[in-house]
C-alpha cells in the first residue's frame, strides 16, 4: 500500500496535450459554453489496486476511456462522483470553495459503494495538479466558473458480484456559465408521482451515478407537465418532501425561520445546503431541519406563512421556486418571484465564492 501521509499536485506527472486547443478554438468553446459539454485539455487520473494502493498519478491528454467489456462499472454500477467549481478572483488567483467537504463527501460515497476512498490531500493535489496545466479554461467574466468533476470507476474486468480489484480516478474539467439556460430565474417544481429517489438503508446520501439514472424518468414526467425540476417525497410514506433531482430545498416562513428537510440517510448531504444553513444562522436566522410533509408545505404556501422556497446545489448555487405543482394543485409561491433571503443567499454566497466579499468563514481555498 502508498504509505506516504502527504500527496501534493507535484506527484502529478504531466504529459501535455500534443493538440491543445489554441487560444482562438479556446474562446470560442468558452463564448457560452452549455454546461457540461466543453472539456478542458487533459484529465488527472490515478489508479488503485489491493497491492499498490493508490498510485500512478497522472495529468494526461483528454481522450476516450479504453475499458474492457467486462469492467464491474459496466456491469453492476460500481461508481461514485463529485462536484464543485475553481472559481477565477479579480487578482487572477484560482480558488475553490470548500473542496475539503466534497472530499469527504466523496470519501463517504466510496465507503457505501465498496469503492477504495481518495484521501483528501489527494484529492487536493489532483485538482491543483489539473487546474495549474489548465488555468486558461478558468473562466474571468461573470458568474462563469470552472465546474470539476471527480469520480471513481471500478475497472476489474470480471462479472463476479463484489468489489472490483482495480480502480480508476478521474477528475474532468468544464468551464460553464449558468446552470440554467436563459440565466438564474425562478423554477417550477413537480411532484414525483409513483417515483422516489431513495430508501431507508439504500445509497440516498451517496453521489453515485445509480440516484441520477433513477431521477431522469420522474423528472421527464416533471417537464411533460410543463416543470423545470421533480421533487422527491420519502418512499415509506409518500408524504414527506426530501429533495430535488440533485438540489436541496428550502422554505422561508413569514417569522423569519427557514426549514429543510433533515438528514436521514436518504438525502444527499449538499455543500452548499451546508453552506446557506451557516450562513443564514450566522445571520441571526433560524433554521429547522426536521421531516416535513408536503401538505404542511402546501398549506404554508397557501395561506402565506411560508413565503419564499428555493433550492441550492453547487450547480445552480441557489434557485428560487416559483411554483409547486401536482395534478391535486398548482399553488405560486409568495409571487412567484426570487425573494428576498434567497436573493440575499445568492448574492452573499457568490460574492465569496468569486472574492467580491470577505471570506469570514474561512470557505476559500487558493489553487493557484
Amino acid at each position: 500500500m502508498d504509505e506516504r501521509s502527504t500527496v501534493s499536485a507535484e506527484d502529478y506527472a504531466v504529459t501535455p496535450h500534443p493538440q491543445a486547443a489554441t487560444a482562438e478554438e479556446r474562446a470560442g468553446l468558452m463564448a457560452a459554453p452549455v454546461f457540461g459539454e466543453v472539456f478542458t485539455d487533459h484529465v488527472a487520473r490515478a489508479t488503485w489496486t489491493p497491492d499498490a494502493g493508490w498510485g500512478h498519478r497522472r495529468i494526461e491528454p483528454f481522450a476516450d476511456l479504453s475499458l474492457h467489456p467486462g469492467a464491474t462499472v459496466l456491469h453492476y454500477g460500481q461508481q461514485v462522483f463529485e462536484g464543485l467549481k475553481a472559481y477565477r478572483w479579480a487578482d487572477g488567483s484560482i480558488r475553490l470553495f470548500r473542496p475539503e467537504a466534497n472530499a469527504a463527501r466523496m470519501a463517504a460515497s466510496a465507503v457505501r459503494l465498496s469503492l477504495p476512498p481518495v484521501p483528501e490531500d489527494d484529492f487536493l493535489a489532483s485538482i491543483e495538479a489539473l487546474v495549474r496545466v489548465d488555468q486558461e479554461w478558468v473562466p474571468d467574466e461573470g458568474e462563469a466558473s470552472l465546474y470539476l468533476r471527480p469520480l471513481l470507476i471500478g475497472t476489474e474486468p470480471s462479472l463476479a458480484v463484489r468489489p472490483s480489484r482495480r480502480v480508476e480516478y478521474m477528475l474532468l474539467a468544464c468551464p460553464v456559465g449558468s446552470y440554467f439556460s436563459g440565466g438564474v430565474k425562478p423554477v417550477s417544481i413537480w411532484v414525483a408521482q409513483g417515483f422516489h429517489r431513495a430508501g431507508a438503508g439504500g445509497t440516498g446520501q451517496a453521489k453515485t451515478a445509480g440516484n441520477y439514472a433513477a431521477s431522469m424518468q420522474p423528472q421527464q414526467q416533471a417537464q411533460d407537465h410543463g416543470c423545470d425540476q421533480v421533487l422527491f417525497l420519502d418512499a415509506r410514506d409518500d408524504r414527506y418532501i426530501e429533495e430535488l433531482g440533485g438540489m436541496n430545498v428550502f422554505a422561508v416562513r413569514r417569522d423569519g425561520s427557514v426549514w429543510t428537510p433533515r438528514i436521514t440517510g436518504t438525502i444527499l448531504e449538499g455543500v452548499t445546503r451546508a453552506s446557506v444553513i451557516e450562513l443564514l444562522r450566522a445571520a441571526g436566522r433560524e433554521v429547522v431541519e426536521r421531516d416535513i410533509a408536503l401538505d404542511e408545505l402546501r398549506a404554508g404556501i397557501e395561506d402565506g406563512s411560508v413565503v419564499e422556497a428555493f433550492a441550492c446545489g453547487t450547480a445552480a448555487v441557489v434557485t428560487p421556486i416559483a411554483r409547486l405543482v401536482s395534478p391535486d394543485f398548482d399553488v405560486l409561491v409568495g409571487d412567484g418571484g426570487a425573494g428576498a433571503v434567497t436573493s440575499w443567499l445568492r448574492e452573499t454566497l457568490t460574492d465569496i465564492q468569486y472574492g467580491r466579499a470577505d471570506d469570514a468563514l474561512g470557505w476559500m481555498r487558493r489553487v493557484l
